[in-house]
């Protein structure tokens, strides 16, 4: 996405405060262990449960859901990256996840 700070997986520090943007079924199906989910429609509304981070890092499924939060986000004055690939990236690089469940989990 155009102007907005983009990050790969494989770059993210290892204490990076992450925000799920994705639907709630996506969530249940599988996450980061410690992110922050906020559907991206509740986002402008939930400003005050989003985590404490400079910056905060943006996650979706595919990075284009996670660039435009992140893109709204700059524009208030919060310091946000887009996590690029998103959750698929994720799991392409065996990074560790959870599912709501504790069932297996899928992107």
């Amino acid at each position: 996405m155009t102007g907005v700070p983009e990050i790969s997986v494989q770059d993210l520090p290892a204490d990076a405060v992450l925000l799920d943007v994705r639907e709630q079924d996506e969530w249940d199906a599988g996450h980061v262990d410690g992110a922050v989910h906020v559907p991206l429609s509740e986002v402008p509304a939930r400003l005050g449960d989003l985590p404490e981070a400079d910056p905060l890092y943006i996650m979706c499924r595919s990075g284009n859901r996670s660039g435009r939060a992140a893109a709204w986000l700059n524009a208030q004055g919060i310091d946000s990256v887009n996590v690029a690939g998103g959750m698929k990236a994720w799991a392409f690089a065996g990074k560790p996840m959870a599912a709501a469940s504790g069932s297996p989990t899928v992107i």
